[in-house]
C-alpha cells in the first residue's frame, strides 16, 4: 500500500504532465518555437530596507538578475537626489553581486508599491521631465555599476498616462541606446514592473499598456501576478496568487495570456511569484475552504506573512497544510487563522505553466522572504531551458 506522500505525489506529477500538455495544446505554433531563445530571466527583487539581510547573504546560484528595491526622483526636478547613505547601500549592492561566484546583473527598480503614481504621471506627461528622468536615471545606473533600471509605476491611472508611459520607454531607449554609443559601452537593460493583466479590465477607468512602445522598447515586463486577493475584502479567503479562477479572469494563467494575446512577445514576458501569503479569521473554523466566509485578516502586518513566518506559524501550531489543484496554491489553516500562499509545490507548478507558455522566465518579490531558500531553490531547478 502506498504512503500518503508517495499518493500526493503522484497526483501531483499527474496535474502537472495534464496542465503543461493542455498549456502545450492551446498555445499558437508561433508562441512555442520562441522557447529556446533568448536565456532565462531568474529574478528577485532586494529590499532595501532588509538590514539583517545584505546583499552578502543571497544565493547567487539560484539567479540571473536582482533588483535594488526601490529608488525614486525628486517630486520638483524629477532627477535622482542620492544621499551618502543611500550611495554606499548602491555601490555596496552592486560590487557584491558582481563579485560573488556566480555573479549576477544587477537593476535599480524606481517607484514601488507605495510609491506616488502622480508623481510618476506629471514626470511622464512632458517631455522636459522626461528627459530629466531619463538622463538622471542612466547617470545613476553608469555611476554605481548596474547592468539596468526597471520601473515600477503602480499604476497609471489613465489612458493618457498609458500614452505617456509609452513615449517615455521610446525617449528612454533611445536615450540609453546613444549613451552606450557614445560611451562604447553594453547599452543598459530597461525593464518594467506592470499589473498581471495587460489592461486593468476590473477598473471603472478602462485603459491598457503600450505594447507596441514595450515591444519596440524594453527587454522585458514583469507582471506581478499576485495580490488578487488582500485585506481589502475580508469577507471571504482567497489564493492571492492564483494560477487559476474557475470563477473569474482574476488569475495567473488569464493574466499571462492576456500580454501574449495583445502581441507582448513571450520572450518580453516575466511572471512575478509571491514569497508572502495573505491571512484571514474564518467566520467558522469548519469551513475552511478557498472561498470561505472570513470576519477580518489574520496575523501578520495587514494580513500579510513571509513564506518565513507562515513556516514558523504552521510548525508551531500545527496547522493542516492544504494543496489545491483547482486554482495551484496552497493554503493551511487551525482554528479560525486561515494563510493563502505558495510553497515550492504550488511554484513548481506555475512555473512549469511559465515554461510551456513559452514566456522568458520568472521574478520573486522579495529576497528574504523566502525559507533557507526552499522556494527559489526548487523554482531554479524547474526552470529546465535557458
Amino acid at each position: 500500500m502506498k504512503s500518503p506522500l508517495a499518493i500526493m505525489a503522484g497526483l501531483i506529477t499527474y496535474f502537472h504532465i495534464f496542465s503543461i500538455l493542455i498549456v502545450f495544446l492551446t498555445t499558437p505554433i508561433s508562441t512555442r518555437v520562441v522557447m529556446a531563445s533568448p536565456l532565462a530571466v531568474k529574478a528577485a527583487y532586494w529590499p532595501s530596507w532588509t538590514s539583517t539581510f545584505p546583499p552578502s547573504a543571497i544565493d547567487t546560484s539560484l539567479f540571473t538578475h536582482i533588483y535594488y528595491a526601490f529608488l525614486m526622483p525628486s517630486n520638483a526636478t524629477y532627477k535622482f537626489e542620492i544621499s551618502s547613505s543611500t550611495s554606499l547601500l548602491l555601490s555596496n549592492f552592486t560590487t557584491t553581486l558582481h563579485h560573488k561566484n556566480p555573479p549576477v546583473k544587477t537593476l535599480f527598480s524606481i517607484g514601488g508599491g507605495g510609491s506616488d503614481s502622480l508623481l510618476f504621471a506629471r514626470m511622464a506627461s512632458e517631455a522636459k521631465s522626461r528627459k530629466a528622468f531619463i538622463t538622471s536615471a542612466i547617470q545613476v545606473a553608469r555611476n554605481f555599476g548596474f547592468d539596468g533600471m526597471d520601473l515600477d509605476w503602480e499604476f497609471p491611472r489613465s489612458p493618457k498616462d498609458m500614452q505617456d508611459l509609452g513615449l517615455l520607454f521610446m525617449e528612454w531607449r533611445r536615450a540609453i541606446n546613444n549613451e552606450a554609443k557614445a560611451t562604447h559601452r553594453a547599452p543598459l537593460l530597461l525593464t518594467a514592473a506592470v499589473y498581471f493583466s495587460v489592461d486593468f479590465f476590473l477598473d471603472e477607468v478602462y485603459r491598457k499598456y503600450p505594447v507596441s512602445s514595450i515591444n519596440q522598447n524594453l527587454d522585458w515586463v514583469s507582471a506581478m501576478c499576485f495580490d488578487y486577493h488582500g485585506a481589502w475584502d475580508t469577507s471571504t479567503t482567497g489564493a492571492h496568487a492564483a494560477l487559476y479562477d474557475p470563477n473569474s479572469n482574476v488569475s495567473t494563467s488569464y493574466g499571462l495570456r492576456s500580454w501574449i494575446k495583445a502581441g507582448v512577445p513571450s520572450s518580453k514576458l516575466v511572471m512575478g511569484l509571491p514569497l508572502y501569503g495573505k491571512t484571514w479569521e474564518l467566520k467558522d473554523p469548519n469551513s475552511h475552504e478557498i472561498g470561505s466566509a472570513a470576519v477580518s485578516v489574520g496575523p501578520g502586518d495587514d494580513g500579510v506573512l513571509t513564506f518565513v513566518q507562515i513556516e514558523e506559524f504552521n510548525k508551531k501550531n500545527g496547522a493542516k497544510v492544504v494543496h489545491d489543484m483547482d486554482t495551484v496554491s496552497t493554503y493551511s489553516y487551525v482554528g479560525s487563522t486561515w494563510i493563502g500562499y505558495d510553497d515550492a509545490i504550488s511554484a513548481t507548478l506555475k512555473i512549469e505553466f511559465a515554461q510551456a507558455l513559452g514566456i522568458r522566465g520568472y521574478f520573486f518579490w522579495a529576497l528574504s522572504y523566502d525559507s533557507e531558500w526552499k522556494i527559489s531553490r526548487q523554482a531554479s531547478r524547474a526552470w529546465v531551458h535557458g
